[in-house]
């Protein structure tokens, strides 16, 4: 048994290869002088971006925790990741190549990007789409997805990207939240070889959220959909109207000026709709993907996440286009036909970086090595995994089997909420598999109780960043209340960020993330908010109460397992199990359906009326249910 143990506690040291090539040769001087001068740090990386007017203040921390990065500066993230690439000759380079699950491939240049973006900008205007309104976007990973966030950003407008696994309850919510009047989805998207409807979904949420008054289509599958009369407009027919010119001016906007919401689960209530600015944003998630994945002008760099997540607007869209870098895109399952379909990708592309999640390195595990190794995979030269903490034997795995011992993991923490990486390796540094290693450049972090002393070496604690850096969401659309109390309350004295996650610091200062201290569930990389889980159940009519835990899960890192208490009369069974399954996965969509429904008379409660979820975690897992004295019975 010892030998297994000892391989996966090695220190994987970056071969000569990579630091010759390396961006950063050293990491430790130039962390150092990141945090001794932090905002020359940050005005330095700010300066590799264009903007119309150049800021008056790199950081004004006058009102914590509502900082403002750039003050006074002028910009456009479009005119960064598009309009200044025309000028060079990136302009002929390849901005997406793209793969649909059938096998249909399309590739833009910036030039045809740029052409794209730009003809469906003057589409919004048309709609009558203004700066500072919010865009919902509800679409499969295809490249009018990107081509539409950009065409927001480019006219001043605020995109809401809704991940299109979510169905229709999420989906009103987010554009009841964001007040939205226009959306833009697809007739429907390939997923394991089938069509899925986006639009029946988008219909019913509409219905529900009179606010849309414009809905834009994609045509995708081809499938039939019900289109309104004076509501709902083919994309494909716009685009091809004279109003769809190529030429359209960028706006320019205030640095800090909403670029973006993006809806993240929280504990109790409604999804926290997050708002990104322009040019802290801008800033931190180029200065982020050029040093983590040692970006070069010939890399193909695939992001493996979906749009509709943090992970696919800072490392799939927005970090690539402004370092003009080559991005992949790919529609569907990774295993579809077969579980080679990844591997295939890259030998045929050439990918040369690949950023996926330990949800799928662990199911693509599970097929054994054969289908990656009938694949030339040397055009990989890095990997990188994002989501969760990756546990060492997977990381082990990625290492050998599709890096060939030869590629170095980039392990990343960060959050909807950070923008871009907090905890991250860069190539140079040595990797212990399972950690996500150091603080990126200009982030001090920091292991604490309670009360917010330190805690010892290797012992678990809250992890707080000390520091305000640019990528920061500013606030929670409509409530900046809730935006201090859920992040800046708890350490308000100190002024710390609390990213409601636990880790350790071990005794090289290597971060070792722990999980949650909430109750948001990880289900495959994804947050879900508890009290979503249990609304959806209590608005079946069987149901009266609901609590909803996550148990560990090899595959996907955490299952859902649910426990309801059933109106009187009605009788409990596995059909109603499996009713209230597919009831749940209607309202939220399908990552959210539990894998376990639990009947009982009555849930563990307090006196005060909380449910004490560790209790019903205990019980499912069998063991001691511990202190059972503030229960109220």
């Amino acid at each position: 048994m010892e030998k297994p143990s000892n391989t996966l506690k090695k220190i994987y040291h970056p071969s000569k290869e990579v630091k010759k090539r390396a961006n950063v040769k050293d990491y430790e001087p130039l962390y150092q002088e990141s945090i001794s001068n932090r905002e020359d740090f940050w005005a330095k990386e700010a300066k590799r971006l264009e903007w119309f007017r150049k800021w008056d203040k790199v950081l004004d921390a006058s009102n914590h925790p509502f900082y403002e990065w750039f003050q006074g500066g002028r910009i456009n993230i479009v005119h960064n990741a598009l309009d200044r690439h025309q000028k060079n000759a990136t302009r002929n380079k390849l901005a997406i190549i793209w793969e649909g699950e059938p096998g249909d491939l399309r590739t833009f240049s910036y030039h045809a990007l740029h052409r794209e973006v730009s003809r469906f900008a003057n589409v919004l205007k048309s709609m009558g789409a203004r700066p500072g309104e919010v865009i919902t976007i509800y679409m499969p990973q295809i490249p009018e997805t990107v081509i539409a966030m950009l065409a927001c950003a480019k006219i001043g407008a605020i995109h809401s990207v809704v991940y299109g696994g979510f169905s229709v309850e999420a989906l009103a919510e987010r554009i009841e939240d964001a007040n939205s009047r226009i959306l833009v989805t697809a007739d429907g998207g390939f997923r394991r070889g089938k069509a899925v409807g986006l639009k029946s979904i988008a219909n019913e949420a509409m219905k529900r959220s009179p606010t849309i008054e414009v809905c834009i289509t994609v045509k995708r599958t081809g499938e039939e959909c019900y289109m309104e009369n004076d509501r709902d407009f083919w994309y494909h027919d716009l685009m091809s109207m004279p109003l769809a010119c190529s030429d359209c001016a960028t706006v320019e906007t205030d640095a800090e000026d909403p670029l973006f919401i993006l809806y993240t689960s929280g504990t109790t209530g409604k999804p926290k709709g997050l708002v990104h600015t322009h040019g802290g944003y801008a800033v931190y998630t180029a200065s982020t993907f050029r040093y983590v994945f040692d970006i070069k002008p010939e890399d193909r760099f695939w992001c493996a996440a979906d749009p509709g997540w943090v992970t696919g607007h800072s490392y799939m869209v927005y970090g690539p286009l402004i370092n003009g870098a080559t991005m992949m895109m790919y529609e569907g399952a990774p295993n579809h036909p077969y579980p080679n379909r990844w591997w295939q990708m890259i030998e045929k592309y050439g990918i040369n970086i690949l950023y996926t999640s330990p949800t799928a390195i662990r199911g693509l595990m599970r097929f054994g090595p054969s289908w990656a190794d009938r694949h030339n995979l040397s055009s990989l030269r890095l990997l990188g995994s994002v989501g969760e903490p990756i546990n060492p034997e997977a990381w082990k795995w990625y290492y050998e089997v599709i890096g060939k011992g030869r590629c170095p993991i980039m392990d990343t923490w960060w959050q909807t909420e950070t923008g871009g990486h907090m905890i991250t390796p860069l190539p140079v540094i040595p990797l212990k598999p399972g950690s996500a290693t150091k603080p990126f450049f200009g982030n001090e972090m920091a292991i604490v109780d309670d009360r917010g002393n330190e805690v010892k070496t290797g012992e678990e604690g809250n992890l707080v960043i000390k520091n305000p850096w640019p990528g920061m969401a500013r606030t929670i659309l409509g409530d900046p209340d809730r935006f201090v109390e859920k992040y800046w309350e708890k350490y308000s004295e100190q002024k710390w960020y609390l990213a409601g996650d636990s880790a350790r610091k071990d005794e090289d200062g290597y971060y070792w993330i722990i999980g949650r201290i909430d109750d948001v569930i990880k289900v495959s990389g994804y947050r879900l908010g508890s009290a979503e889980i249990e609304s959806a159940l209590v608005s079946h009519p069987a149901v009266t109460e609901a609590a909803a835990i996550a148990l560990p899960d090899e595959l996907r890192g955490n299952i859902i397992h649910t426990t309801v208490v059933l109106r009187q009369g009605v009788e409990a069974g596995d059909k109603l199990s499996e009713e209230l399954k597919a009831h749940v996965e209607h309202e939220i969509g399908p990552i959210a359906r539990p894998a376990f429904v639990v009947f009982t008379d009555a849930l563990p409660k307090t006196r005060s009326g909380k449910i004490m979820r560790r209790v019903l975690k205990a019980r499912a897992l069998g063991q001691d249910t511990g202190d059972l004295s503030t229960l109220e019975e």
